[in-house]
C-alpha cells in the first residue's frame, strides 16, 4: 500500500507541478543554446515546453521574481525515477581532449555494464567503478568517472530500476549482485582493477576473494574499497543504530511494497527508492530547507549560476531507484545486523568465503573523518581481513575535512584522494 499510495500522490500533484514549473520558468535566464537545459528544466525551448514563456510586462518587479522563485522550488521537489544521463561528452587526457562514447558491453535484466571509450586513446589501465544499489542511480558517481577517465579506461555498474524488471526475471539478492560482480569483472578480463564505493565495498571484497578461491584468471590486479560498510560493528553511526534497532520482520513488513500498474515491474517485491531516500532526506533536513532557501534566493538576486548548481543537485538527488526486496533486506540482515563479513560467516551460493585467499590483488581503503555513514574504521576493518595479501602492497588513506560524500566528489576528492588512488592502480598494472 505503500507505494500504491505514493504513486497516487505523485499522480495528483503532477498537473500542479507542470504549472509551476511553467511559471518557474519566467524566472530564468534564456539559455544561449538548447544544450544550456543540461539539468533537463525546460525554460525555454518551446518544441519541447507547452506553456508560451514570453517575458511578461511585470517580469521586473520584485514580487514577480519572489513567486517564479517559489514555484521553481516546488517544482523542482519532483520525484522521477529514470536515469539521468551522464552527460560526458569529452574529458582531457596527456593534454589531449578524446571524446567519450558510452558503450553498452554486458547486459542482464538488472545491470548493464556500461563503457566509456575514449575514441583514438592510448591503452590505460582498465577499471570497473561499482556504483551503489542504495536507492539512486549510478550517475551519482558521474564525477569519480569524469576524474578517473583522466588516466584511466572506465567501465560503471549501471543498476537498473527494479520496478522496470518484469516479475519473470526472477530474483535479485546478494548472491545474484556478487554473480553481476564476478561476470563483470570477467568481461574486463586480467589484469583490471575494481574502485568500490559505499555499499558494494561487502561484495566487491567477496567477489575478488571467491576468483581467488578458484584460482580464475579475472581476479583483478587492485581493489579500492572507498567508505564502505566492511564492519559496522566499529564506530556505528546513525544508520547503523537504525539497522540494528528493529528485527529484519519489521523491515520486511514496513518498508516493502509491491510495485504498482502500469510498470513493467508491477507486482515485484521492492524497497522503494522514494522511501530511501526520504530517510535520507530525514537524516539532514534542516541543511536540504536550508539549501532549497539558498537557491530561491539565488534565483531572486539574479545569481543563476549558483541557483543552476544546486537545481541540478536535487535534479540528480531526486532520481531514484527501487531495490528488489530481497536484495534490501539481505543487505540489511547480512552486513548491517549479523555481520557475516567480519565474522568470517559470508556465504556465497552455499560455500564460505574466505578473505585470506586474496594474495594476487592489492588492496587500498580510503576513509573519511566526517562520514556520518559508513564512520572511521568500518572501511579499513577489510585490511585485517585481507591477510593474504602482503603488506607493501595494502594501503590506507584517511581524508581530514570530508564527509560520506567528500570521499567520492568534489575538491579534495580530485585534489588529494584521486591522485593517491591513481598512484596505486598505476603501480599495480602489469
Amino acid at each position: 500500500m505503500l507505494y500504491h499510495a505514493y504513486q497516487t500522490q505523485a499522480y495528483a500533484l503532477a498537473p500542479w507541478r507542470m504549472l509551476a514549473r511553467a511559471i518557474g520558468a519566467h524566472g530564468r535566464p534564456a539559455p544561449k543554446a538548447a544544450t544550456a537545459n543540461a539539468d533537463r528544466w525546460p525554460a525555454v525551448d518551446t518544441d519541447r515546453w507547452p506553456f508560451d514563456v514570453t517575458p511578461p510586462p511585470w517580469q521586473d518587479h520584485a514580487w514577480f521574481a519572489r513567486w517564479t522563485a517559489l514555484c521553481e522550488a516546488f517544482a523542482r521537489t519532483r520525484i522521477t525515477h529514470d536515469r539521468p544521463a551522464f552527460g560526458i561528452a569529452s574529458v582531457e587526457s596527456d593534454g589531449r581532449e578524446y571524446p567519450i562514447v558510452e558503450e553498452v558491453t554486458h547486459r542482464t535484466p538488472f545491470a548493464t555494464l556500461l563503457h566509456f571509450r575514449k575514441d583514438g586513446a592510448p591503452e590505460q589501465p582498465r577499471v570497473l567503478l561499482v556504483a551503489p544499489l542504495s536507492g539512486h542511480f549510478s550517475t551519482l558517481l558521474r564525477e569519480t568517472a569524469r576524474t578517473l577517465l583522466g588516466d584511466h579506461d572506465v567501465w560503471i555498474t549501471d543498476w537498473h530500476n527494479a520496478r522496470d524488471v518484469p516479475l519473470e526475471e526472477g530474483r535479485f539478492g546478494l548472491d545474484e549482485y556478487i554473480d553481476h560482480m564476478i561476470a563483470f569483472l570477467r568481461v574486463l578480463g586480467p589484469g583490471a582493477h575494481v574502485i568500490a564505493i559505499c555499499q558494494p565495498c561487502v561484495a566487491a571484497l567477496a567477489s575478488v576473494a571467491i576468483l581467488a578461491q578458484d584460482n580464475d584468471p579475472a581476479q583483478p590486479a587492485s581493489m579500492t574499497l572507498m567508505a564502505g560498510p566492511i564492519d559496522c560493528r566499529v564506530n556505528p553511526t546513525a544508520v547503523n543504530r537504525l539497522a540494528t534497532e528493529r528485527p529484519i520482520e519489521w523491515f520486511e513488513s514496513s518498508l516493502i511494497s509491491r510495485v504498482p500498474l502500469p510498470h513493467k515491474g508491477a507486482a515485484r517485491r521492492v524497497y522503494p527508492g522514494v522511501t530511501q531516500l526520504a530517510a535520507f532526506m530525514n537524516m539532514n533536513l534542516p541543511r536540504h530547507v536550508r539549501t532549497f532557501g539558498e537557491m530561491i534566493g539565488h534565483r531572486i538576486d539574479g545569481e543563476h549560476d549558483k541557483a543552476d548548481t544546486i537545481a541540478r543537485f536535487y535534479e540528480e538527488y531526486f532520481a531514484v531507484n527501487d531495490l528488489t526486496a530481497e536484495f534490501y533486506l539481505e543487505t540489511v540482515e547480512r552486513v548491517f545486523q549479523t555481520y557475516e563479513l567480519p565474522l568470517g560467516r559470508l556465504h556465497y551460493r552455499g560455500n564460505p568465503i574466505h578473505p585470506p585467499a586474496i594474495r594476487r590483488t592489492a588492496l587500498m581503503t580510503v576513509e573519511g573523518e566526517r562520514d556520518d555513514i559508513c564512520s572511521i574504521g568500518q572501511t579499513v576493518a577489510a585490511q585485517d581481513l585481507c591477510t593474504g595479501i602482503h603488506p607493501y602492497r595494502r594501503t590506507h588513506y584517511v581524508q581530514t575535512g570530508v564527509g560520506h560524500y567528500g570521499v567520492f566528489s568534489g575538491r579534495k576528492w580530485s585534489g588529494s584522494i584521486y591522485p593517491r588512488v591513481r598512484d596505486m592502480i598505476h603501480v599495480n598494472s602489469h
